[in-house]
């Protein structure tokens, strides 16, 4: 019996649910109008905005041209920074970047800078801010697209770099600065081809040591003839001599 009214009675069930929903679809361009009520709290809640004058100026330029005008100054320092590496290196080369991985360029910055070479990339902005009234100011055309800066302490760094070059064909050797003169890419590579300066002061002083040198043969030339011509004669003289005291003896 208790099972009977535990089972039958006392058993709690659940009641099923099903959610139909016999609405169609929602129109969103026409939308059915609210009640009486909500449509009056609604109405009440909207806002107003009050209309601009027709020659009023708009206020997001003048927000964009204010906010223009305040210098931000982590690019005035890093525009300072870059500055400094134009001033004070003597080798400058401007690598235009083409699609690259990083992992690339890293390897490309590591290869480099075994040589003391910096690799360096700034935006235009800051470009402009750094060589804005300077004597670097004509490189501005070539920050129309990415481009990478490559400093370095001496002018014959140019092989290295060109080396390195060869194995990264994303970057494009665009140009470079060579002891305050803009070079060419091919100036560039004529430039490299140059032996140094050493070298060159050897060669030069071989020269004017062979000039020299000439000069002093050219004026000793006639004295040198004629003592050998004078030689040649006492010789001959000599040789006559000693033929006719031979033919002497034969005789008696």
């Amino acid at each position: 019996m208790s099972n009977f009214v535990i089972n039958g009675l006392l058993q709690c069930r659940n009641p099923l649910l099903a959610f139909r929903r016999f609405r169609g679809k929602m129109n969103i361009q026409r939308p059915r109008q609210p009640h009486y009520e909500r449509a009056r709290v609604l109405e009440v809640v909207k806002p107003y905005y009050k209309k601009p004058s027709f020659n009023a100026p708009c206020v997001e330029a003048q927000l964009t041209q204010e906010t223009r005008k305040v210098e931000n100054p982590y690019e005035a320092i890093v525009a300072r920074e870059a500055r400094n590496w134009f001033e004070q290196s003597r080798l400058v080369a401007f690598l235009h970047v083409n699609s690259i991985r990083q992992e690339d360029m890293f390897k490309v910055q590591v290869a480099l800078h075994r040589h003391q070479v910096t690799v360096k990339v700034y935006g235009k902005s800051i470009m402009q801010k750094a060589v804005q009234g300077t004597k670097f100011e004509p490189i501005l055309p070539l920050f129309e697209a990415k481009t990478a800066l490559v400093f370095g302490p001496e002018e014959r760094k140019i092989n290295q770099l060109l080396s390195v070059l060869k194995k990264a064909p994303q970057l494009v050797l665009l140009a470079g600065i060579v002891e305050g003169r803009l070079l060419s890419k091919q100036e560039l590579v004529a430039y490299a081809s140059m032996p140094d300066l050493t070298t060159v002061r050897a060669q030069f002083a071989a020269v004017l040591e062979s000039a020299g040198g000439k000069i002093v043969s050219d004026l000793q030339c006639h004295q040198q003839q004629l003592v050998n011509l004078l030689d040649a004669h006492a010789r001959s003289n000599e040789a006559e001599q000693a033929d006719t005291t031979k033919g002497k003896v034969v005789d008696s």
